[in-house]
């Protein structure tokens, strides 16, 4: 199963995120690939992906702007309906935003058609409702979010593979 992490990374931590994602993807056997929406991506590999996890530092409580306008514009020719999609986000502080730069990019993948995933507590602790976020202002939570990041990478291949391999 292919499966692809798409971000947008000002400082580096946004893509250290997405690669512990994908990291934790490639644990149930998947092909993983993560993609900055700055660089040139392999439409074609995302055209066969089951599954994209979306990742956005928090800017102003929502996505970064470059991240919605790939969602918005430059994936115009690229159909991701049917297919299971996710959310992240980094942060500065707990209040700054975190849950509604998730929740921002979720709604446009809903009106793109994608399947959106979340954990909620189905499978217990660690809880990841929306998506997972990492804050680096926030005592130690930056490197302790690593290992809740891989969870999560791990249960949204899972999951993937439980609709799209069954």
């Amino acid at each position: 199963m292919k499966l692809a992490v798409i971000y947008y990374s000002k400082t580096g931590q946004t893509k250290e995120m997405a690669e512990i994602i994908a990291g934790g993807m490639r644990k149930t056997g998947s092909d993983v690939k993560a993609f900055s929406v700055d660089e040139s991506m392999d439409r074609e590999y995302l055209k066969e992906s089951s599954g994209v996890v979306f990742g956005s530092p928090t800017y102003l409580a929502t996505s970064h702007w470059r991240l919605s306008q790939w969602l918005l514009e430059d994936s115009s020719n690229l159909s991701l309906a049917g297919k299971l999609g996710g959310a992240f986000a980094t942060a500065h502080y707990a209040q700054g935003g975190s849950d509604s730069t998730i929740l921002s990019m979720l709604g446009i993948l809903l009106v793109k058609g994608m399947l959106v995933y979340s954990g909620g507590s189905a499978f217990g602790k660690p809880f990841i409702h929306h998506g997972p976020v990492a804050l680096d202002a926030v005592g130690d939570h930056y490197e302790e979010s690593k290992a809740q990041f891989e969870i999560f990478g791990q249960r949204f291949a899972e999951k993937a593979l439980e609709l799209f391999e069954a």
